[in-house]
């Protein structure tokens, strides 16, 4: 079938094909938003529409030759052929990766031969955009992903990203987002393996950024594309979480902070805070590149929105929470939390406190993370000085209502109350120590009696858990079982889930209080204590087991310390 003959059958419609043949703007008003093939629609249908609405154009004005209607109908005739495709094997992948290599080389052939003329190589365009969407049933057998690493099919696939027509970069994208598919990737260990293996090489994740910065996401089908394209990202994080800090580098990281600086809430935008947080979840090489451009700011810049004013919908209260999952993510790493007080991180988490939103939830989680440890120790004084102990204290006395909402439990809001106290006692120093300690003997110590009303909820919890673990090892020893160190571990975290790391913090200021120098604190501890028939010997216990499991990744020196400096507050309790 001559080219020129089927060109010749198609009227003028204003070059409605690539957006960049004519300089990035097509066709103006001629060419809808959704003029463009449906995602999962293969264009050779699209094409057969077309052409058979043509038919009918030139029939009225008896135009069709007896030449369109055999081409007409050969079309036709392949459409109707379609369903009954070969099966897929071997064979006809790589007869159909034969026919995307030859297509595309036709291709980039035409278009630098003819680069100002787009009719000489449109129809190869179309022929390479039909076979890349043919070859999405690749996808449905990642055993024989193999076929396109060595075939070098990937190479030319990562090339075709910077395609002149963001049209077959963004098949492109559509075709390895399938590809990449997590359920697929876990359908076949070794395809996935070697897949991977074949993109991470090929430095996939900066030839996907670059295609990004160049997409125009007012036109619905490139916002489609990035959409996809953060897929692809989120895809190979989960089968490779290895890669999250070279994807980082790899531009990757910029373009996120500043596609989420956009100001309109869309799905994309949502879309780049979950990739943010996954790329930033225990990994020190990401929050480090993040802290050195000047990311945190950019995450307190867009948190600030949601201090007055809650999320419109459940997507952008998601996004919310993504950005301070990262946020939190961030401050597990020193450097961070320095640019935190800075950035006045404090004063916003401060003021979200205040203002009884939804965002009042995850602020107590930010500065639970930017005060613990030793290295929130200026995060702490900074907090005194602001007048942060008038916001954390109600908070304290009394667990909010409205928690339902942000899908909190009481259980996670004393925690962090809890050990943000618990933080500012071990941290702070001379005055700014005075003025909390001071807090906790206003009011005739109303905060030392809620101190104890939660000692004795968790301590109870706490012993409801060990009763059922204990009748659980019973019946494995009966079983003849063995309890090894990996179900011990698994015993100990559930003992926590059920309120061992909130009593853990409620015993340590307990004891931090008793050893102020103050003797009312000591004395009403001891005395609710004795009312209550509680034990000094179990507050003991409980700080002791505290001890032995404290400081995960800290230095052996610091560890040391740590337990000496508690076990001699808990002697002197």
């Amino acid at each position: 079938m001559d080219v020129g003959e089927l060109l010749n059958y198609q009227p003028d419609r204003g070059a409605k094909r690539p957006r960049e043949e004519d300089g990035g703007a097509t066709g103006g008003e001629d060419e809808p938003r959704g003029g463009k093939q449906q995602k999962g629609l293969p264009r050779e249908l699209a094409r057969h529409r077309e052409l058979a609405e043509v038919g009918g154009e030139m029939r009225e004005t008896e135009e069709l030759t007896a030449d369109g209607k055999k081409i007409l109908e050969r079309l036709m005739d392949q459409d109707e052929d379609d369903p009954e495709a070969e099966p897929v094997d071997e064979s006809s992948v790589k007869k159909m990766i034969l026919t995307f290599e030859k297509r595309s080389y036709k291709n980039q052939e035409l278009r630098i031969k003819f680069p100002d003329n787009p009719e000489k190589f449109m129809e190869s365009e179309l022929d390479l955009n039909d076979i890349i969407q043919e070859m999405h049933v690749i996808a449905t057998m990642p055993d024989l992903y193999h076929l396109l690493v060595e075939l070098n099919a990937v190479h030319s696939l990562l090339g075709l990203l910077s395609h002149e027509n963001t049209d077959v970069a963004i098949a492109v994208v559509d075709l390895l987002q399938e590809l990449t598919d997590i359920d697929t990737l876990h359908e076949s260990e070794e395809g996935a393996e070697v897949l991977i293996d074949a993109l991470v090489e090929g430095q996939v994740v900066a030839l996907l950024v670059q295609n990004m910065e160049r997409l125009d996401e007012q036109v619905k089908e490139e916002a489609d594309g990035i959409y996809n394209t953060l897929a692809i990202i989120e895809n190979m994080a989960e089968f490779r979480p290895g890669m999250c800090t070279e994807a980082a580098q790899q531009g990757l990281m910029q373009w996120l902070l500043k596609r989420i600086k956009a100001r309109p809430f869309d799905a994309n935008k949502l879309y780049c805070s979950e990739i943010l947080a996954i790329l930033l979840q225990n990994n020190d090489n990401t929050r480090e590149l993040l802290g050195e451009m000047d990311g945190i700011d950019v995450l307190l810049q867009q948190l600030s929105v949601f201090k007055r004013h809650n999320p419109s919908t459940a997507e952008e209260q998601e996004m919310m929470e993504n950005l301070f999952d990262a946020l939190c993510s961030c401050l597990m790493l020193p450097a961070n939390r320095d640019r935190f007080l800075r950035g006045e991180g404090l004063q916003l988490m401060n003021l979200m406190l205040r203002e009884k939103k939804m965002s009042r939830t995850s602020a107590l989680k930010v500065l639970d993370h930017g005060m613990i440890g030793p290295e929130g120790a200026d995060n702490c004084h900074k907090f005194v000085d602001i007048l942060g102990l008038r916001t954390i204290f109600p908070l304290f006395m009394k667990t909010p209502k409205k928690m339902k909402k942000t899908g909190a439990s009481e259980k996670e809001h004393e925690e962090h109350v809890s050990s943000i106290i618990a933080s500012m006692l071990r941290n702070l120093k001379s005055q700014q120590r005075s003025r909390l300690l001071s807090k906790f003997t206003e009011n005739d110590c109303e905060k030392v009696d809620r101190l104890m009303e939660l000692h004795f909820k968790y301590l109870e919890a706490v012993q409801q858990a060990d009763k059922r673990i204990e009748g659980e090892k019973h019946e494995m020893v009966r079983r003849g079982e063995i309890l090894d160190d990996s179900m011990e571990d698994e015993f100990y975290l559930r003992r926590l889930d059920a309120g061992l790391f909130v009593l853990q913090l409620i015993c340590y200021i307990m004891v931090e209080i008793s050893n102020s120098g103050i003797p009312q604190l000591r004395q009403r501890v001891h005395q609710i204590l004795n009312l209550r028939g509680g034990s000094v010997k179990v507050v003991r216990h409980v700080m002791r087991e505290y001890a032995e499991s404290i400081g995960d990744g800290k230095t052996e020196e610091f560890k040391e310390a740590e337990r000496k400096r508690i076990m001699d507050l808990v002697d002197s309790f």
